[in-house]
């Protein structure tokens, strides 16, 4: 386990963005896969988004055109963009890495393989 901090959750109308942030040790930001899950209310965990050593970004479908993943290596910061929030988005979102394995590649489907998890933030869209 790494620690890993979320931020950047709260309430929203539907329609609008917000912008989480995962703080991280910078040799896991700079070297291993990261990645973003959620857990909406009476469903189970889902892959949101995933991004490897090089950049390369992989998303889950509902995520495809409205969420953007990227890292700032200089801030030591995992970022989650989410436009055109709906409500049937609202959840808790979580931050992951993937420690295992030494290339920094991401498994397919985005998120499987994380071994290390925040302790979430709660984002709410209201209709």
């Amino acid at each position: 386990q790494v620690p890993l901090v979320e931020s950047g959750g709260g309430s929203v109308q539907d329609g609008g963005s917000l912008r989480l942030s995962c703080k991280a040790p910078g040799d896991i930001i700079n070297n291993k896969c990261m990645g973003w899950f959620r857990q909406r209310p009476g469903k189970q965990r889902e892959g949101v988004a995933a991004i490897d050593r090089d950049g390369d970004a992989t998303y889950a479908a509902f995520a495809m055109g409205r969420f953007t993943v990227s890292k700032d290596s200089a801030e030591n910061t995992l970022h989650l963009q989410m436009d055109s929030l709906r409500p049937d988005d609202t959840g808790t979102y979580y931050c992951a890495a993937r420690l295992a394995g030494s290339l920094g590649l991401c498994p397919s489907p985005p998120g499987h393989g994380m071994d290390s998890w925040g302790k979430g933030t709660l984002v709410t869209i209201s209709s």
